[in-house]
């Protein structure tokens, strides 16, 4: 990744991580109670997590990494925020849960880590923060056991295709990938609302669902599984309405048209 933009993108997730800290949609004195942050469909795609060793790549403030340890994984979190990563073991002391968190750029996370584990996991919002997926899958090949796991959950593409005022099918927003990225100048963040941020820009990178299967297969892991999802993990429309018992997934509301917004991969290492 070009360093000007790391850089750029990395002051904005520093300044975000405080105020992620102690916004009601981290909800972080409920999750250290016990709450998951975990989709339910998730657990069951991945399969049994206990005593395994699981990699969280881009795991901002620790949220999933932990949630996985709570289900019997021996967790290990990277991000390239330091603030996030210090965000991270500050909530895992809080928890009372065994976690390893690891301050580095995913590309670098091979060489950094030196070692690779039985499950890999990246969740949602991560692939957008990176220019090249080729390597990103290279990556990741090197990071899985042989005989190990990839889990991905990420936002579907189409998400960021669709206009940001509501629901509409018009596309605002180009699908494909552009090696240049997208210069975005925004001083709201997502999780608090009232906030307005100093570092306001950041570039970001569209990634198809070609892309990816065919750069995780090109890196040489089997494809086991491929599903989309009509629910997302926030609410980017007000006329979103919450999924019946989930009180962190909004899908369209009945008599609307459903698209996909998040969508889950599962691969594998072959055997050595």
């Amino acid at each position: 990744m070009d360093q000007g933009h790391l850089e750029i993108n990395r002051r904005s997730w520093d300044e975000r991580t405080p105020l992620h800290v102690r916004s009601p949609l981290y909800d972080l004195d409920s999750f250290v109670a016990g709450r998951s942050t975990l989709h339910p469909f998730e657990p069951d795609e991945l399969g049994p997590v206990e005593g395994c060793t699981l990699l969280h790549l881009q795991c901002h403030i620790g949220t999933d990494t932990l949630s996985w340890a709570r289900l019997g994984a021996a967790v290990t979190g990277l991000d390239f925020s330091g603030a996030s990563i210090e965000a991270a073991k500050e909530l895992a002391e809080r928890c009372g849960l065994p976690a390893t968190f690891i301050q580095s750029d995913v590309y670098e996370a091979a060489d950094v880590l030196g070692e690779t584990y039985d499950v890999v996991y990246t969740g949602l919002g991560a692939l957008n923060w990176l220019n090249d997926v080729q390597r990103w899958a290279e990556v990741i090949a090197q990071l899985v056991a042989p005989g190990g796991r990839f889990y991905l959950l990420e936002f579907h593409p189409l998400l960021f295709v669709l206009a940001d005022d509501d629901i509409a099918l018009d596309p605002a927003y180009s699908y494909f990938h552009d090696p240049a990225g997208v210069s975005i100048e925004d001083d709201r963040d997502y999780a608090d609302p009232s906030a307005r941020l100093v570092e306001a820009s950041t570039v970001e990178w569209a990634h198809t669902l070609g892309d990816v299967v065919t750069a995780l297969i090109d890196a040489g892991l089997e494809i086991r599984m491929l599903k989309e999802h009509d629910v997302v993990a926030f609410n980017p429309w007000e006329s979103l309405e919450r999924v019946p018992g989930e009180a962190a997934l909004w899908r369209a509301p009945k008599g609307r048209p459903h698209v996909p917004f998040e969508y889950s991969l599962l691969a594998t290492r072959p055997p050595r």
